[in-house]
This record gives structure tokens, C-alpha cells and sequence, in this order.
């Protein structure tokens, strides 16, 4: 009986049409769907029409035409540096404090307990719950309380120093505890895609001591998430209000509702600023982001054992 040799398949020129498959369906590309470009279109006029119209507002004076006297007049408005400069303060403050309290914390229950991380993050969420108003009420009143019972300790000097108008220490406690669940969640995410357990056994086998291996070694491979969890604690500190108006300070966001009372356009137009600038970092944050992982070179693959010879 002869053996059957196997034939070649046809080879598939490059402009030949896709086979079909069974039922009569074509293998190939498909194409986008009609209703995805209408869902994408809705979406980009939900936001952008907003934003054009509010453009519009600060560039159109009935009477006058076209005018840019509302972008112009922005850096000689009374207090826009000094508040600008007061937020950015704050927030950079408030994401040391965050990071300096979340990562140690999460990385310690990572290597060292596990069974805590469910408490670590309700901890951390328990601000999702608690409205503001309610956290500017409690401190409020402990604000009041402190200098009538501690004006004989030096605790009385330490309320006051936390109240201080140039740079108030308070808010940066209270945006801590508002950023808690978004840098939880932003470095909680970055540590599990990490095997910290074993790059902190790697180091530690090396001679390399605890905040050695933490500053060198974990911290590098969390670059992306520190960018993500730094970018929303910037944005929760530059569009905060209530807290700041209700404890009496004037950061970036009370100042652009004063100002809305007197100059309407100038308000708009410092708002769809900030907007921009908030845009454009979190555009940078993600270049950043993309350009360190792909920097970050691959692991090669084990070789494989050679074979034992008889």
C-alpha cells in the first residue's frame, strides 16, 4: 500500500480576498460597528459643548465683539497668584503626607501580615462614606475646643500654628484624609501587579537593609501608580471648596467663587483654564507612565537544561 505523502498548502497571495469559514462568514478584519462611533460621538459633544460654550462666554461681550480682556486680566486679578501658589502648596504637601503614610502601610501588611489588608482597606475608604461637610464639622469643633481647655499646654501653640493663613496645616490634613482612598486604590493596584515578596527576599539576600530596599527596589517598580495616586490628589486639592470656605481659608477654588461675583467671565475663564492644566497632566503623567514601562527591560527566559548523555 503506498504511503500518502502530505501536500503543501496553496500558498495565499497578499491581494487575494479572505476565505470564507463555516457558515459562510468571512475571516478577516472586522469592521467597527456603526453604533461605536455614534456612542463616541455623543460623548465628545457631552463634554466638549459645555466647554465651547463656556468659551464662548468669556470671549463674547454683547456690544463689544470678540474680546480676550477675561485671559488677559488673569495674572493682575488681585489674589490669583497668592491663592494659585497656595494650592499648588497644599496639594503638593498633602500627596508627601499620603505617600509617606499608604506605602510603608501596604507594603508592610503585604510582606509581613495579610490577613490585615481587608482592614487597611476599609480604613482607607471609610472617607468615600464620611460627606465633607460632616469632616469640616468635626474639625470645626475640635479647632474650637483645643484653645479653651489647652491654652496652659504647649498645645495651644500647636492649634494655632495649624491655623495659619499663609500656609494652613489643617487643610493639608483634611485633603490627607479625603486623598486616602485614591492613593489606596492607585498603589494597592500597582503592588499586586509587583512580586514584592520576592524582590524584598532578592535584596535582603544582597545585604540591602529595609529602607534601602524600599527607597532602591519597590519604589521604582510603583512609578506609574505613585504618578496616578499624586495626580488625583492634585486635582481633589485644586477643585476642593467646602472645607477650605467653611474653615475661612481662600486656596485656588474659594478664590474663583469670590471672584465670580464681580467678574463672571474672568471666573469661567480661569476655571477652563485649570481645566487645561489638569488635562495636561494627567496627559504628561501618562506619557511618563507609558515611557517608564516601556523602558523597563523584559526578563529573559530561563535557558533550558541541557541533555544528560548516556
Amino acid at each position: 500500500m503506498a504511503a500518502l505523502t502530505p501536500t503543501a498548502a496553496p500558498a495565499r497571495t497578499p491581494h487575494a480576498p479572505p476565505t470564507p469559514g463555516r457558515g459562510g462568514a468571512v475571516r478577516g478584519r472586522r469592521r467597527p460597528r456603526v453604533w461605536r462611533g455614534a456612542v463616541l460621538t455623543l460623548a465628545g459633544c457631552y463634554f466638549l459643548v459645555p466647554l465651547l460654550s463656556s468659551f464662548v462666554f468669556t470671549v463674547h461681550v454683547p456690544g463689544q465683539g470678540v474680546t480676550f480682556a477675561a485671559y488677559t486680566g488673569i495674572l493682575a486679578a488681585d489674589g490669583f497668584t497668592r491663592s494659585l501658589l497656595l494650592s499648588l502648596g497644599l496639594a503638593a504637601a498633602t500627596i508627601v503626607l499620603a505617600l509617606l503614610l499608604v506605602v510603608p502601610a501596604l507594603v508592610a501588611v503585604r510582606l509581613g501580615a495579610p490577613r490585615l489588608r481587608p482592614v487597611g482597606e476599609v480604613v482607607c475608604m471609610v472617607p468615600l462614606v464620611v460627606p465633607p461637610i460632616a469632616l469640616v464639622t468635626g474639625v470645626t469643633t475640635v479647632l474650637r475646643w483645643g484653645p479653651d481647655h489647652l491654652s496652659r499646654t504647649p498645645l495651644y501653640q500647636t492649634f494655632l500654628a495649624v491655623q495659619n493663613e499663609s500656609f494652613p496645616l489643617v487643610l493639608v490634613l483634611a485633603y490627607t484624609v479625603l486623598a486616602l482612598p485614591f492613593v489606596h486604590r492607585s498603589l494597592d493596584a500597582g503592588l499586586r501587579a509587583v512580586d514584592v515578596t520576592t524582590l524584598v527576599e532578592a535584596a535582603r539576600n544582597c545585604g540591602a537593609s529595609r529602607p534601602y530596599v524600599l527607597w532602591r527596589v519597590i519604589l521604582p517598580n510603583l512609578r506609574s501608580s505613585l504618578a496616578g495616586a499624586s495626580f488625583l490628589t492634585l486635582a481633589l486639592v485644586l477643585g476642593e471648596y467646602t472645607i477650605a470656605s467653611l474653615l475661612g481659608f481662600r486656596p485656588f477654588a474659594v478664590w474663583i467663587v469670590a471672584v465670580s461675583g464681580s467678574e463672571a467671565r474672568m471666573s469661567v475663564a480661569v476655571s477652563l483654564l485649570s481645566l487645561l492644566i489638569t488635562w495636561a497632566l494627567l496627559l504628561a503623567l501618562s506619557r511618563a507612565g507609558a515611557r517608564a514601562s516601556a523602558a523597563t527591560p523584559a526578563p529573559s527566559p530561563a535557558p533550558s537544561p541541557a541533555p544528560e548523555k548516556e
